[in-house]
């Protein structure tokens, strides 16, 4: 680039080096600066950095003169984001099992950049979290924003839904067969993103996890379905009831469990539930929960001191459930 070219980004250049080297605890006065100006080709003087600090100053940049002999200088005081804030963001990042290693890394490499030059160095300690799995599906970024684009459409798309073989390997699931749907919205839940789509060939609400779903053609000719299913739907509630995210049939379902388990189950499903104190000290519930397989797990872990109360046909599944996985190790 022509020195005379890079004279007129001068204070494009300043605010660069004021991001990028400097903070609350590290100054660099005016002599720094002009010598700093010099490396990418331009030219200063010591008043000239201070009008162009002002004029930052006047756009909105929050530079700070410390007035000092000894370490005295402009640093940038504030910036975006906080430190605090984005620990989370790394934090968030690197617990996502959605996001795989390799973009985990690239994007916690831009946070950092967002941190001066020496609070990033803090941010880098918070990358190593051990034993946390991450998908394979490096696809799963664009897959997002091909479900967005399809939802913004108002489009269905069609995809082949991916499962794991014995050989580690995914492979399309469905013989190979797409799935044609209408996206509805996203969600994250277990930590892994899902599609809430409506199921065109069957008529009724499903999800589907997006690091399974490849080959995803928005069908840009055609409207989506599902229009009177979703108008009263309810995201969240669909997540809190749908465990590990597996289907199965809605049901109001009795629970008796003592006082000090409620948080459990208002971790579960909300505050936004039938509560009432029982005459034997314990307390019971009605919940609603898509009873599967999953459910009657959930509901194993939780111990002896949750009782199912009902409904009867739920109750009668919940014993057949654990009679089964007796049977296999009495046999």
């Amino acid at each position: 680039m022509a020195k005379s070219v890079n004279q007129k980004m001068k204070l494009l250049y300043i605010l660069k080096i004021l991001t990028e080297k400097t903070d609350e605890s590290h100054c660099l006065p005016a002599q720094e600066i002009i010598a700093l100006l010099a490396s990418y080709g331009i030219t200063a003087e010591r008043k000239s950095i201070y009008d162009d600090i002002e004029c930052l100053n006047h756009f909105g940049y929050d530079i700070v003169n410390v007035k000092s002999r000894k370490g005295g200088g402009y640093y940038l005081a504030s910036r975006e984001f906080e430190l605090p804030e984005l620990k989370l963001l790394v934090d968030a990042v690197q617990a996502s099992r959605f996001i795989t290693q390799k973009k985990s890394r690239e994007l916690i490499s831009k946070i950092e950049k967002l941190a001066g030059p020496y609070e990033g160095k803090q941010l880098q300690r918070q990358v190593f979290v051990a034993g946390r799995v991450k998908t394979e599906n490096e696809s799963i970024y664009y897959n997002v924003d091909r479900i967005h684009k399809a939802i913004q459409d108002n489009a269905p798309v069609m995809f082949l839904y991916l499962a794991w073989n014995v050989k580690k390997e995914l492979v399309p699931r469905h013989e190979g067969k797409k799935y044609r749907i209408s996206p509805w919205a996203l969600t994250w839940q277990d930590e892994n993103y899902y599609l809430i789509a409506y199921d065109d060939e069957v008529g009724r609400i499903k999800h589907f996890r997006v690091d399974k779903m490849s080959n995803i053609t928005q069908l840009s000719n055609e409207i989506r379905k599902g229009v009177e299913a979703f108008k009263e739907f309810d995201i969240a509630q669909y997540t809190n009831r749908t465990f590990g995210m597996f289907g199965g049939e809605p049901e109001t379902v009795s629970l008796q469990l003592p006082e000090h388990m409620i948080g459990i189950i208002f971790d579960r499903f909300g505050k936004e539930i039938d509560l009432r104190r029982l005459s034997n000290g314990n307390v019971g519930v009605r919940v609603k929960a898509a009873v599967s397989g999953q459910f009657y797990g959930w509901l194993t872990g939780l111990g002896k001191d949750v009782l199912l109360l009902g409904p009867e046909h739920v109750k009668d599944g919940y014993v057949a459930f654990i009679k089964n996985i007796m049977n296999q190790y009495e046999q």
